[in-house]
């Protein structure tokens, strides 16, 4: 009986928004006090008239607001801070991700009901999906990033995916309170972005790099003007003085398309003190590497199963940028722009741990790149390793002594005492 109450007062708020011409999306709150006031006015009426009993008025209330200014069911999912992923294999199968691991949810959607949150999520971005752009990449209201898939890409239904941005982790010491790196680890790190150095973070899907890297930007200096470029907008810097920028679908005529390597081009005419890239994928590693070698600190991720892996693919993704360019061009540009790889990974529980940091001494051998271990992880932890990053001049430059920040090594001496 509750259901059918709540269908009316649905009906009766979706009537009001249309008449009054709010935007639910956009004004959230004012359709807030009107479904507050739609429920109240039920609720006298229901006293004299034969209407359905109301039940939990907080609760109808509640899902009248998410059916209405939200997204529906999936809105006390995006609402709850410990869901890090939802995504929907078909209308009766919609999944979430807590704490690294996934779980089927009691959800059931209709075909109609995924189709109508796909274009409501849709409609504030500007994107669009359809026979001919088969896949679109956007962002949310709450910064969470959606990406959808629809048939005959998929084999029946819609393919939806929500990857919520973790807002609580947005400094390097948030990071070290839940465990992703040592504080050892993370004051090197802070140091390593102060004193100008090019750093790539790598690791799988859904390791933490994008986090990571948003808490190495919080890591540079006010006075520097940051330009930041990516697929869809995920980062969120506060420093003062930033321009972010995303790419761009090509209109329903094909044009207009804005790739992400044009935008990295566009940052260089900006004046950027540095240039961060969301993540490389493709051709744009070129630009990248480019901008880096001449001077400009940057910093960016990529998907790699290690540190090393990570500096193979950097030589490789270039490449897809034109048969002109070269590995023999490549691999010492990589050598020389590269100078710290960090690379994360989930462990058995579902934590995101940073499991490497590696230097790059700038040195190539037989078109190997030579890399010296900062930290490794020993027995479940990240420890300090023997080796010391590039560049020490820049440390000292930006008044930092490098020996005191990356501490003293007592590995050995904790390894003998344990034999």
């Amino acid at each position: 009986m509750t259901s059918s109450a709540q269908a009316i007062l649905e009906a009766e708020v979706r009537e009001l928004v249309r008449r009054r011409g709010i935007d639910p999306i956009a004004e959230p709150a004012v359709v807030a006090r009107l479904v507050d006031e739609v429920v109240a006015e039920y609720r006298d009426r229901s006293i004299t008239a034969t209407l359905p009993p109301l039940g939990d008025a907080a609760a109808t209330t509640r899902t009248v607001l998410d059916a209405v200014a939200g997204f529906g069911p999936l809105q006390p999912l995006l609402d709850d801070p410990s869901v890090e992923e939802i995504w929907i294999n078909e209308p009766g199968r919609v999944f979430l991700a807590r704490h690294g691991r996934s779980e089927l949810t009691t959800i059931i959607l209709t075909a109609e009901q995924v189709a109508d949150l796909v274009e409501r999520m849709l409609r504030p971005t500007g994107r669009r999906i359809d026979l001919s752009t088969p896949f679109v990449d956007a962002m949310l209201p709450d910064g969470s990033r959606l990406h959808v898939v629809i048939p005959n890409i998929t084999r029946r239904h819609m393919a939806v995916n929500i990857r919520k941005f973790a807002i609580g982790l947005r400094s390097l010491d948030e990071l070290v309170s839940v465990g992703t790196l040592t504080e050892q680890a993370a004051r090197f790190l802070e140091a390593s972005v102060v004193a100008g150095l090019n750093v790539l973070v790598g690791g799988g899907t859904q390791a933490g790099k994008t986090t990571l890297l948003n808490a190495l930007c919080g890591a540079i200096p006010a006075r520097e003007r940051v330009v930041t470029v990516e697929e869809v907008f995920e980062l969120s810097l506060r420093a003062p003085d930033v321009v972010a920028m995303q790419t761009r679908q090509a209109n329903l005529e094909g044009t207009g398309e804005i790739p992400l390597r044009r935008l990295v081009k566009e940052a260089l005419r900006m004046r950027p003190s540095r240039l961060i890239v969301g993540e490389v994928r493709q051709e744009e590693c070129l630009d990248l590497l480019i901008a880096l070698n001449s001077g400009l600190p940057g910093m960016c991720t990529l998907h790699a199963n290690s540190a090393r892996e990570a500096l193979v693919k950097m030589c490789t993704l270039p490449l897809l940028a034109g048969e002109n360019v070269s590995a023999s061009f490549v691999v010492p540009t990589v050598a020389a722009s590269v100078d710290l790889v960090v690379h994360l990974g989930l462990d058995a529980s579902g934590a995101r741990r940073v499991r490497e940091i590696v230097g790059v001494a700038g040195r190539v051998e037989g078109d190997v790149i030579e890399t010296t271990d900062l930290f490794t992880s020993r027995r479940g932890r990240l420890e300090r390793a023997e080796g010391y990053p590039p560049h020490p001049e820049r440390y000292e430059a930006a008044g930092i002594d490098l020996i005191h920040t990356l501490g003293h090594r007592t590995d050995r001496l904790q390894a003998a005492g344990e034999r």
